[in-house]
């Protein structure tokens, strides 16, 4: 993740001023909800938002984000776990994190695991959690002091300095499996349902620096004649070797990546580049992200179209644009900066911030298949009025995942036995698990949608949903028992496949 994008002062007054204005935004027929939309929010612990906080605290403090996202119709969390080759989870591979407790390699106290901690709380509340990592990063700037059991201490020739940072070096085959060893003991230990890697490759360029990797060509160049072809190879052998990590593991877990916003500009690329001029992936950051998505070795991308519309250098409109014709067969979410959505007025409407016009995009791009939020606090915050628009228009209703085909396509069988009982003096709607083999075939969650008397039953319509939910029962509203309505239960496998319903008649 790409962390310059913070305006102090003056974004909080913009941001302010503009949320008097969005309340002038009208909702229209296009903007309803989509039932199947990834909803994901980020969230970070690089910018040490956590650290000086208790167990209690922090534990406090995502509880307070998770409800408030959940109320905003986030669902998914993308939950940042290694920053710099450390942990905010238990690891015997590497130390916990300073940015959890203040000092790499101390342990939180009183003790607790914070991953499996949100795996259990996201789950809770329906969501899904996507474990976030950053695949190369050693060290960043601020940090100075490494624990004695940090990989740069105990393997050294494996990194570079770049810049203030340590770099584990991509060229190096034992460091590639590295990496993979580490996400592989995160899938097998944790109930995940993605794991996310961000947009640190080989480092950004900065002034007077040079990537310290001569040596490793020389060993290893595999018969190229380009440094850079060599270093774009790294990245794409590494991007493979870890998707294929991952799902030989636990196939239903999602690869995802998050890649700088912009591929290549067209004066570098005339016939796939965008009309755009910055940093670049392919040329800059030796990232070839096309042919990762062409050669499915991701499930999902999400590229930081973190620009507004009508950016000189880089036009959120023609990225967004650029992005959905280049998506082919993997998942395209789109990366949005909160903050500077809700900095700059829309340029079709002054009195209105662009949240309004990205989200028309969103709907008029096919291939666009949902969102990222960066960052959570940001909307929890709700600036510029964000996560109240959010949860009053574009994410009213819940939505179910994507489905992801590629990976599984077939639908479970349906919840058996759904009754309605009273117990303890309430009255419950219960089902059971229906039958199912293996992960492609059982129920992992379940979809209750409630019709009025009359009403049409029509599972397409997402405003009828009231809880996805991995609990065998629902709580029914019950008031007087002279109402009629039409409840109907359904089951979802691992890859959010949707089961044929199953209906059920009550008075409330």
């Amino acid at each position: 993740m790409k962390f310059k994008y913070y305006y102090g002062l003056a974004v909080v007054i913009a941001a302010m001023m503009m949320a008097a204005c969005a309340s002038t935004e009208t909702v229209s027929p296009s903007s309803s909800p989509a039932k199947r939309e990834f909803r994901g929010a980020w969230i970070q612990c690089v910018n040490g938002q956590f650290v000086g906080m208790s167990t209690e605290q922090m534990q406090n403090t995502l509880s307070y984000q998770l409800d408030e996202l959940r109320k905003d119709g986030v669902n998914a969390i993308i939950f940042q776990v290694r920053p710099e080759c450390d942990a905010l989870y238990q690891s015997s591979l590497e130390p916990w994190s300073r940015f959890l407790t203040g000092q790499q390699g101390v342990a939180p106290a009183p003790y607790w695991d914070p991953l499996q901690w949100m795996v259990e709380q996201c789950h809770k509340r329906g969501m899904e959690l996507h474990a976030w990592i950053n695949p190369y990063r050693a060290k960043t700037k601020t940090t100075h002091d490494l624990a004695g059991s940090h990989i740069a201490k105990k393997r050294a020739d494996w990194t570079f300095n770049y810049d203030g940072q340590l770099i584990l070096n991509p060229g190096i085959p034992e460091a590639r499996n590295y990496v993979c060893g580490v996400v592989d003991d995160i899938v097998k230990r944790y109930d995940i349902d993605g794991l996310h890697i961000d947009d640190y490759f080989y480092p950004y360029p900065a002034p007077g620096q040079v990537i310290n990797d001569q040596e490793q060509y020389e060993r290893y160049n595999r018969s190229f004649h380009n440094i850079g072809d060599w270093r774009r190879d790294n990245v794409n052998v590494f991007i493979q070797q870890l998707y294929k990590t991952i799902h030989d593991r636990k196939p239903w877990v999602k690869f995802g990546v998050s890649p700088f916003g912009i591929y290549r500009n067209a004066q570098s690329a005339p016939n796939v580049g965008s009309k755009t001029n910055g940093t670049q992936n392919y040329d800059d950051l030796f990232a070839d992200v096309l042919l990762w998505v062409n050669n499915g070795w991701l499930d999902y991308c999400v590229p930081q179209i973190y620009w507004e519309i009508g950016n000189k250098a880089a036009d959120y409109k023609t990225l967004i644009r650029w992005w959905n014709s280049h998506s082919a067969d993997r998942h395209l979410y789109i990366g949005e900066d909160i903050e500077r959505t809700v900095k700059y007025a829309d340029p079709a409407n002054p009195d209105v911030h662009q949240m309004g016009a990205k989200f028309n995009l969103h709907k008029q791009c096919s291939n666009v298949n949902g969102t990222v939020l960066w960052y959570a606090k940001a909307a929890v915050d709700n600036v510029g009025n964000y996560g109240t628009k959010l949860r009053t228009q574009y994410w009213r209703y819940p939505a179910l995942q994507p489905q992801m085909k590629y990976i599984d396509g077939k639908a479970p069988n349906s919840p058996r036995k759904v009754k309605p009982l009273r117990t303890s003096g309430d009255y419950v709607l219960f089902w059971t698990k229906p039958k199912g083999s293996g992960w492609k075939d059982e129920a992992y969650k379940y979809v209750v949608y409630r019709f009025k008397d009359g009403e049409k039953v029509d599972l397409s319509d997402p405003s009828k949903i009231v809880a996805i939910t991995q609990n065998d029962y629902y709580k029914l509203p019950y008031k007087d028992g002279k109402n009629k309505f039409t409840y109907v239960v359904t089951a979802l496998d691992r890859m959010s496949n949707e089961s044929k319903g199953i209906v059920k008649k009550v008075k409330l």
